[in-house]
């Protein structure tokens, strides 16, 4: 070998070992596999007792009502809830604290399709309105989250507000409103995930059409820009470190960011399709959650042809036959440079 190959050679070893190391992606395995009849899972939430709750939004079903799937803390199907008097589109949901008592619990869904987020009974389903989303066709209800209080902020993904209730529920009220929770991208959602920091001094909200994640400061409710570039920021979670775990649905991805807004990991990808058609990894991840050293995600595994969009994962989405939701380790891999 001559010199100079010699020297190309090791410049592209170095390179590769560079891009190697750049982001050490841990692996998500599945967790749960949804049964047949549910698809589409979107929210996530996860009780006391450690059981696991999925909505759907199975934009292929007709109509309603739309079902909340529960697994226990192994990824074993409890159950599948009907939503009484829901449609087939959900999205958020999340256990509520709104008083002082240990009973005073309630599991909150969002239903998208009517505009409202309803109280559920996490074993029958029985439902009633929490609250309606003012807007009419325009309302986009998408997420929401909770402050010490109580009080209940829920994301409004085309009227870009972020709308606020007491924590018993009633009339929402807007609590801010930004042409930066709006957007013209692809996918269409404006204002979606959202989570306070540890103090609760700001709300952090994902922008999924303009990849961003848009700050708000409790104390002035002015939106700005905190950071970019994340393709498709979709579900939002905050840990003890106040680290934002984002969801980049159009990147098959969890990626993590610091409080300067600095990507700090990179977790998960798409492995493809397994033999009984479910997705390898992440596919269109939407929400995810904490709990005891793992980070639960959705695979919403959705096809943007249906609502006129062409997107790189539609054609994998398409043909998804088993829906799953998946975990990683709760865990930062070091990279290099990082201090």
């Amino acid at each position: 070998m001559t010199r100079t190959a010699t020297f190309v050679a090791l410049v592209l070893v170095s390179s590769l070992s560079f891009s190697a190391q750049a982001w050490n992606r841990l692996q998500a395995t599945r967790f749960a596999t949804l049964p047949p009849g549910t698809a589409h899972p979107e929210g996530i939430a996860i009780d006391s007792a450690g059981n696991v709750y999925v909505a759907d939004f199975d934009v292929n079903r007709a109509a309603g009502p739309g079902q909340v799937v529960v697994f226990d803390d192994s990824g074993r199907l409890l159950r599948v809830v009907d939503v009484a008097g829901s449609s087939n589109l959900l999205l958020g949901l999340d256990f509520h604290r709104f008083g002082s008592r240990a009973s005073d619990v309630e599991l909150l869904v969002i239903d998208f399709g009517a505009k409202n987020v309803l109280r559920v009974d996490p074993v029958t389903g029985a439902s009633t309105i929490f609250t309606t989303i003012p807007g009419g066709a325009a309302a986009g209800p998408n997420a929401l989250t909770f402050d010490p209080a109580g009080n209940v902020y829920i994301s409004d993904s085309f009227q870009g507000i972020i709308w606020q209730t007491a924590p018993t529920g009633g009339a929402a009220t807007v609590w801010t409103q930004s042409p930066l929770l709006t957007t013209i991208g692809v996918p269409p959602f404006g204002a979606n995930g959202l989570a306070f920091n540890r103090s609760h001094t700001v709300l952090f909200v994902a922008n999924t059409g303009n990849d961003t994640i848009v700050k708000i400061p409790v104390a002035t409710r002015t939106a700005e820009v905190f950071t970019n570039s994340i393709n498709g920021a979709d579900g939002l979670a905050i840990d003890e470190h106040d680290n934002i775990w984002v969801c980049a649905n159009q990147a098959d991805e969890i990626v993590v960011v610091d409080q300067s807004g600095r990507a700090i990991a990179k977790l998960g990808d798409f492995d493809g399709l397994s033999q009984d058609g479910a997705p390898v990894g992440l596919l269109f991840p939407a929400s995810l959650v904490f709990r005891g050293g793992f980070v639960y995600v959705t695979n919403l595994s959705l096809d943007l042809r249906l609502f006129g969009f062409n997107a790189v994962d539609s054609q994998w989405a398409a043909a998804v036959q088993r829906h799953t939701v998946a975990r990683l380790p709760m865990h930062l891999p070091p990279i290099r440079g990082l201090r």
